[in-house]
């Protein structure tokens, strides 16, 4: 898979307020809290690399694994209860979120539905 610059990790607390809070003035950003021992997570991450390029920039990827570090207090921050927990950030805030494995119809549809800062016209049709 190519390497996107819309789809990107996050290590620690500055990096998330950097790269996703202050990203999401411009850009919806979904943001996938995950674990590599969490069966149902290795199953979303290939859908959600799969998608978010259909988007073709317009929305981000951030991938931020629980385990490492102090991005745990970041799912504490965001009440993050099971994984994976997937949450989609607009203007610096949570506007909703999902959980568990999901399907890529699934994926598309949660983002047209729930985005502010997308318009019908910005999403692009697989």
């Amino acid at each position: 898979m190519p390497d996107y610059t819309f789809i990107f990790d996050i290590h620690g607390i500055a990096d998330f307020e950097g790269r996703v809070l202050n990203a999401s003035r411009k850009n919806p950003v979904l943001v996938d809290f995950w674990a590599d021992w969490c069966g149902p997570c290795l199953f979303l991450d290939p859908v959600l690399k799969s998608v978010i390029p259909e988007f073709h920039g317009k929305v981000l990827l951030a991938k931020l694994d629980t385990d490492e570090d102090e991005n745990m207090k970041l799912a504490g921050r965001y009440q993050v209860r099971g994984f994976p927990t997937v949450l989609l950030i607009e203007n610096g805030e949570e506007i909703a979120r999902f959980t568990s494995a999901q399907s890529k119809p699934f994926v598309r549809e949660f983002i047209a539905a729930n985005s502010r800062l997308l318009t019908k016209t910005n999403i692009a049709q697989p």
